[in-house]
């Protein structure tokens, strides 16, 4: 299985409307797969966007992000059926 086959270990979810376009979850992603997008939120800030694809669910974006709900990182567990999405947020993680 090539590195673009793999299935992701996170699912990000990015709130652009509570986000304030700091750009500390985009330096602080190892897999690099958050940037700044082009369109404005209500406040008028460029926000975050996540690429659809490679989270390894590290929730280290939702800890350096100063915003409160902008950020939810859901990890994926394995199973014996296979692949599965738990409701467990990074920082329900971050503290185990």
């Amino acid at each position: 299985m090539k590195d673009t086959e793999k299935r992701d270990r996170g699912l990000l979810r990015i709130d652009v409307e509570e986000c304030k376009g700091c750009g500390l979850c985009v330096e602080a992603c190892p897999p690099k797969v958050i940037a700044m997008g082009e369109r404005m939120n209500h406040y008028g800030y460029r926000t975050a966007m996540y690429a659809g694809a490679g989270c390894t669910g590290c929730g280290i974006c939702f800890l350096v992000c100063p915003e409160p709900g902008a950020i939810t990182v859901l990890r994926r567990s394995l199973n014996m059926s296979g692949l599965k999405t738990t409701t467990d947020g990074a920082a329900q993680c971050a503290s185990n």
